[in-house]
């Protein structure tokens, strides 16, 4: 992802940063997702929130649902803030998608909202696994020793 951020087009429209937190991110993946035009001018104007949001295998397509993108004030037909997007993904990958949500615990997560170096909009979503409390506890220790342990070595050289 580092090559695409010295790309002009590339930007973040919205990212997800409590997922990492309370999921285990085991696997992520890029995929399209259906928007009306008054909703793609919303996003170049970076009014979109995805934290609250989650996708689901229905009827064998994939959708993002309660995801939010503000109205577009000057559009002549203004479109639904929460409604339920359809998602883009090849048949292999929403099939290995439903098979992993069927088993305990799994689910998708949308990761970031982004326009691509192409000026398309794209979504990352992860397949995760809800973390307990302990490994939230967990986590945040080893960052916390991360950081400490940085800070020795900076002092020292």
């Amino acid at each position: 992802m580092a090559k695409q951020k010295s790309d002009p087009n590339y930007k973040i429209i919205a990212e997800n940063r409590r997922a990492r937190f309370d999921y285990a991110i085991e696997d992520d993946i890029e995929c399209g997702i259906v928007l009306s035009g008054s909703e793609v001018k919303s996003l170049r104007e970076n009014s979109s929130n995805i934290a609250e949001s989650y996708a689901a295998v229905e009827e064998g397509e994939l959708w993002l649902v309660n995801s939010y993108i503000a109205p577009y004030t000057r559009a002549m037909f203004p479109h639904e803030e929460r409604r339920r997007r359809k998602l883009l993904v090849s048949r292999k990958e929403l099939a290995r998608l439903w098979n992993e949500t069927q088993r305990k615990g799994m689910t998708i997560v949308p990761l970031v909202m982004y326009f691509n170096h192409k000026g398309m909009v794209k979504l990352k979503i992860g397949i995760a696994k809800g973390k307990k409390t302990h490994d939230k506890r967990e986590t945040e220790a080893k960052r916390d020793w991360n950081r400490q342990k940085q800070r020795l070595l900076k002092e020292r050289g």
